[in-house]
Formats: structure tokens, C-alpha cells, sequence
């Protein structure tokens, strides 16, 4: 019975989860910015992370608390900062954000924020490509991961020639390790699966598993090298933001599910960090 009733716990809440997500994304979007350069229509591609995954109080995807286009007070996050100055964003807002999404899938949201109109574009995307890996011979190559990137960015030059795009560095997913691996409940989490490249027998020593976990950290050095390059490469209305890996994230930012992805106070610290300056 406790086990029923546990369930069914967790199913309406992630139900009002997805119901608050999904709120708000109707109406269509707006035509050109105002006067004030702020865009008037906005859409997060990436995985889980700007999904808002685990952020709620259950482990599901969690609109309102992306650091994107969340609705969240808490957050807030670009859309929130964009809709106090311009209101014609409200309601314009779109999470085309896939968990477990890497680059490879990257063109199929393109496509929707294409499709939605919008005239800002936030992508945060590579974490994945390391983390859904069985091994780290297995992550995405660099060169592979640039090629599926520009096929997105591709798209969305050719269907909005107009729209700002955010690319956001990934985050520093070695340091997680770093400030959990003593951490008996991060251990326990990690020990489920999370992240085998990186967060696989996290409490090792042995100089393979210290070799592995440097070889991700490199390689997700690479993928910003890449990102930030496919930007440059885009034109001028691309911007490539690194302070998300500069962020000095601590357990106190992450979910106490997985020790893995944003919570609450993880997300406004996203939003904080990679909103445009020029748009304070």
C-alpha cells in the first residue's frame, strides 16, 4: 500500500510539474524587438539541465525552473529578466529542451524554434555526449560534436537571419566531482550510474580512474573550444557565453537525487551568470 500511494505521490506531482511548463507557451510569437533591442520571443534548446530536470521537489523535467524560460520568481531566469522590460515577450517563450538530448539531436529543435518564429535562442548542449557514454572511447569526438553543432546553427541562420543566439559553455563537470567525491550521499547517488565516464567508482584513486576523469575534463575543454568556435563562425548574432564553466558550483546547487543537475538554487545561478550584459 505505501508503495501505491508513493507512486501516486510522485505521478501528480510530476503532472502539476509538467502542467506548469507547459503554461505560457501558447500564444504566438511576437514580431520584431522593441525599440530597446530586447527580443520579443525566446526558445531554449539543450538536454536536461535547461529542461530545469530534478529541480522540482520530484525527479522530472521542470519548466518553470529553467534557467532559459523558466516563470520562477526563484530563477529568474532570461525570459523573466527580458519580460520586465518587455512585455510583449510574455507568454512568447518556448522549451524545445530534450533531457538526455546531445548534439546529434540538436537540429530537430533548431528546427522547431524556427518553426515557433522566435527571435532569441539559447542553447546549452554537450554534457550528454560525455555522460551517455559507456566509456570515455565512446564520448562524441570533437570534431563530430562541431559537425552536429553547425548543422543546428546551420538551420537556425538560414530560418531566423534575425534572431540573437545564446551558445552557453558547458559547465565544469570535473569540478562536481571535486567538491563530491568525500560526500557519502553524492557517492551513493553517483554510484547508480550517474555519469559513468566522469562519476564511475568516484571515491578511486587508482591512476586509471584519476586518468579517466582527466580525460573528460579535457574533453569537455574541447566541446567549448568547439562551441565557442562554431559560434564565431555564425556572425554577429551569435554570442558565445563561457561563465556557465566558470561557475564555481558546490553541492549546494545541485539536486539531492543525482548530485548531478541544477537545483533551484543552481538554475538562477545559470540565469545570473549567462544573461547578456548588454540586456542588464
Amino acid at each position: 500500500m505505501l508503495r501505491r500511494w508513493h507512486a501516486a505521490a510522485l505521478a501528480v506531482l510530476a503532472a502539476f510539474a509538467l502542467a506548469c511548463e507547459g503554461a505560457g507557451g501558447a500564444r504566438p510569437p511576437g514580431g520584431s524587438a522593441p525599440a530597446t533591442g530586447l527580443p520579443s520571443s525566446i526558445a531554449a534548446l539543450g538536454d536536461s539541465i535547461t529542461a530545469g530536470w530534478g529541480s522540482c521537489p520530484v525527479i522530472v523535467r521542470c519548466g518553470p525552473y529553467s534557467w532559459s524560460t523558466g516563470t520562477s520568481t526563484s530563477v529568474d531566469s532570461h525570459y523573466r529578466r527580458i519580460l520586465r522590460s518587455n512585455s510583449v515577450i510574455r507568454d512568447n517563450r518556448h522549451t524545445f529542451a530534450v533531457p538526455g538530448a546531445r548534439a546529434a539531436g540538436l537540429r530537430a529543435p533548431a528546427d522547431r524554434a524556427v518553426r515557433a518564429r522566435v527571435r532569441y535562442v539559447t542553447i546549452l548542449i554537450g554534457a550528454n555526449d560525455i555522460c551517455r557514454a559507456s566509456s570515455v572511447d565512446a564520448m562524441t569526438a570533437p570534431r563530430a560534436f562541431r559537425q552536429q553543432v553547425d548543422r543546428a546553427l546551420d538551420r537556425l541562420a538560414d530560418g531566423l537571419p534575425r534572431a540573437t543566439v545564446l551558445v552557453v559553455g558547458i559547465p565544469d563537470l570535473y569540478r562536481l566531482w571535486e567538491v563530491g567525491h568525500t560526500d557519502p550521499a553524492a557517492v551513493r547517488a553517483w554510484n547508480r550510474g550517474i555519469c559513468p565516464p566522469l562519476l564511475a567508482a568516484p571515491t578511486s584513486t587508482a591512476a586509471a580512474d584519476t586518468q579517466r576523469r582527466r580525460t573528460v575534463d579535457r574533453r569537455v575543454d574541447a566541446y567549448n573550444r568547439e562551441l565557442a568556435a562554431a559560434c564565431r563562425g555564425y556572425g554577429r548574432n551569435c554570442r558565445y557565453e563561457s561563465a556557465a564553466h566558470r561557475l564555481r558550483f558546490t553541492l549546494a546547487m545541485v539536486n539531492r537525487f543525482d548530485y548531478f543537475h541544477p537545483n533551484l538554487r543552481g538554475q538562477a545561478a545559470l540565469a545570473e551568470a549567462t544573461f547578456p550584459d548588454r540586456w542588464r
